[in-house]
């Protein structure tokens, strides 16, 4: 795990070098224009890492699925309107098609007259798919010739990240760069961007998990963290969730150096005295390398589930990234509109 991190950090460094200028490419606001966004701008979830992402090492010894049944939407022949979905990414197969691929094909079921397809910003996870699986799944960079080369005019833009951190900032830096190639190019924003995001989501998270409310059991959600300002989201969501009547529920991140950590979480759980149980489900759009190891891994003394059960409770994990639950996907489908919207203008 500490070798998959610094591969990690490796690669995020370097991807940082390279966004340089600031962007000059239009964001289209979401359905709820009046809500606040975050302090600082975002990400997967997961920005250092979001989304939202997170990766196996070549000397994997667990099956994530068959790759045979995703698709890379890197076709040719787009047409003159393109909706290119942009995430972080992971290499565990059927939790690529369920989460990201679950968002893509609700857009694609959205607007049939768009061509949507899909690019990584996590170039450690394209290798890595590649090498092992033979699939073949596009950077960002070659994303956007592939569509400058197919003749796009109307380019939006729809990542999957969290919130507006530094996988966010580095992604519309390089749209900037391609400015000249199309007619207009639109961004939509993060899923947790808004007021009306958060609360929207909290409600979801909090539905997703009503089963296991009974009055002894604490619900954690697990995020990625990140180094950016944007980190402060993961407070924020606890208490939106909590204001929601989730008194329960506690959020915390993995990200190194990041807080709230799991130790954080911990003694908060203790320190409340009245919990038995624990169930455990991460906050990143996919369930992938930090979902089965960092947080579910029991043959890890310093995982997550390890460390509650070490502490005395029924821990239950539960393997499912956001971006397989239909009303996320739905939440992604209308910030999307709203860059297409602005794209028509």
């Amino acid at each position: 795990m500490k070798k998959l991190l610094a591969l990690l950090l490796t690669a995020i460094m370097a991807m940082a070098l390279l966004a340089g200028c600031g962007n000059t490419t239009e964001q289209a606001t979401t359905a709820a224009p009046d809500g606040a966004t975050e302090a600082a701008a975002p990400a997967e979830d997961e920005t250092a890492a979001p989304a939202e992402g997170e990766e196996a090492d070549d000397d994997e010894n667990y099956e994530t699925g068959d790759a045979s049944l995703d698709d890379p939407l890197n076709q040719d022949e787009i047409g003159e309107k393109e909706i290119l979905v942009v995430s972080f990414g992971t290499s565990f197969n059927q939790n690529r098609v369920d989460t990201i691929g679950g968002i893509e094909k609700a857009i694609a079921a959205a607007y049939p007259d768009w061509s949507v397809r899909r690019a990584f910003t996590a170039q450690i996870i394209i290798d890595h798919v590649k090498k092992r699986d033979g699939e073949v799944i596009d950077n960002v960079e070659q994303a956007l010739a592939r569509a400058r080369d197919n003749g796009v005019k109307q380019l939006v833009v729809a990542p999957t990240h969290l919130m507006k951190g530094n996988e966010y900032e580095e992604l519309t830096a390089t749209l900037a760069k391609y400015n000249q190639d199309f007619e207009s190019i639109t961004v939509g924003e993060p899923l947790l961007t808004s007021d009306e995001d958060k609360t929207a989501v909290a409600k979801v998270l909090i539905d997703l998990t009503k089963d296991y409310d009974d009055g002894e059991t604490a619900i954690v959600y697990m995020g990625h963290g990140t180094d950016h300002a944007a980190n402060s989201t993961y407070t924020d969501m606890q208490k939106v969730i909590r204001d929601n009547g989730g008194d329960n529920y506690f959020v915390g991140v993995v990200h190194e150096g990041a807080k709230p950590d799991l130790q954080d979480v911990l003694k908060e759980v203790q320190d409340a005295g009245k919990y038995k149980k624990v169930v455990l489900r991460d906050m990143m759009v996919v369930a992938g390398d930090h979902a089965n190891n960092d947080m579910g891994d029991e043959s890890d003394p310093e995982s997550w589930v390890s460390t509650f059960k070490a502490a005395g409770f029924e821990t239950t994990t539960v393997l499912e990234g956001l971006g397989q639950v239909p009303e996320i996907q739905q939440m992604y489908v209308e910030h999307t509109a709203a860059a297409v919207e602005a794209a028509s203008k």
